[in-house]
């Protein structure tokens, strides 16, 4: 797998923000999703909103390969790269999950608790469930960013029981290395735009929490927090069991287990990710051989623009999901796209 950013889009910051916000996401319609709202065993909730296919009847669908996409911090089905995958997932007649986190589908859950980047027992009831309903088909996974970091924490908690709920997982853009994520995202450009942008949805989501559960943490602590490790501290961490901020990003890391997964796996992480340094990437020594590390020069957190102004952000879901379904023992992923721009 290779990427070549456009020349038109220099840089990882412009290759992060200018896909969001411009970049096209699919080639057909907007797709369309189905929701259904899932009892979880704790007493609470999750949305998960599935590809609608016009001309699929539904007795048909479970006879499809699955693939499930969760996505990152504060995002949604109607994220930028969701859509993206899902449009390929219609394209390749494929049925298509794209679970919410708690509290990421337009709803705030009812349980005190939120979700977090090492949430991997959500991931693992949300694969067996879906493993469930779509019985003898391959079920690929994919999480991006936070979602990503969760998924391959699922991978290597379990190990050998991996297989029993995916065929074969990938992650884009995940920061494996929390602390070093974290620390990125708290500096300079990045604590001006991302760590703003996060928290505009994550305090006052929080706010709604303490309305629901009275006494739950500390409000004027909260609204004093100005970056995501001072949320973290009184928000995040504490109410998913974690000390403090350090805690729950060392515990929480994917990094540590990528020796242990014993499902194919491949690991996407562009050199240039403002999120993610380069440094805390994993290397070859780092992971075991189930693992495929791709690590191109560019394409900035979760960006991959391809083609012409104001370009499209396929060529990634593309090249993932290609590998996903080899792996799965699929037709290989045929598209009229290309990763080069």
């Amino acid at each position: 797998m290779d990427y070549r950013s456009p020349r038109w889009l220099p840089g990882g910051q412009l290759q992060t923000i200018w896909p969001a916000l411009c970049s096209r996401r699919v080639f057909g319609s907007k797709p369309r999703y189905l929701r259904q709202r899932w009892d979880s065993p704790d007493g609470d909730f999750i949305d998960v909103d599935f590809l609608h296919h016009e001309a699929i009847a539904d007795a048909r669908v479970p006879s499809r390969p699955l693939l499930v996409v969760f996505h990152g911090l504060e995002g949604s089905s109607r994220s930028h790269y969701s859509e993206a995958f899902a449009d390929l997932a219609h394209e390749q007649g494929w049925n298509c999950a794209l679970p919410h986190f708690r509290g990421c589908s337009g709803e705030i859950n009812r349980a005190p608790r939120a979700y977090h980047s090492g949430d991997h027992a959500e991931i693992g009831w949300i694969l067996a469930r879906l493993r469930s309903a779509h019985p003898g088909v391959p079920l690929m996974a994919v999480g991006v960013s936070l979602g990503g970091n969760a998924l391959l924490r699922w991978a290597g908690e379990v190990g050998n029981h991996a297989e029993t709920s995916a065929d074969a997982v990938a992650a884009v853009c995940a920061p494996l290395d929390l602390a070093a994520g974290g620390h990125a995202i708290g500096r300079g450009f990045n604590r001006q735009v991302y760590n703003r942008m996060f928290m505009r949805t994550l305090v006052p989501k929080a706010l709604q929490k303490l309305a629901q559960h009275p006494g739950l943490f500390d409000r004027q602590a909260l609204l004093s927090a100005r970056d995501l490790y001072a949320f973290d501290n009184v928000f995040t961490a504490p109410l998913h069991g974690f000390r403090s901020t350090e805690d729950y990003w060392h515990r929480a890391s994917a990094k540590p287990l990528l020796g242990a997964i014993r499902v194919p796996a491949l690991v996407v992480n562009p050199r240039n990710d403002p999120f993610v340094p380069e440094a805390s990437l994993p290397r070859q020594h780092e992971v075991g051989s189930h693992v495929t590390l791709w690590q191109p020069a560019h394409g900035g957190h979760v960006g991959f623009a391809s083609g012409r102004l104001p370009g499209h952000v396929r060529a990634m879901p593309d090249a993932v999901a290609g590998w996903l379904a080899r792996q799965a023992g699929l037709q290989r992923v045929t598209t009229a796209k290309s990763l080069h721009g």
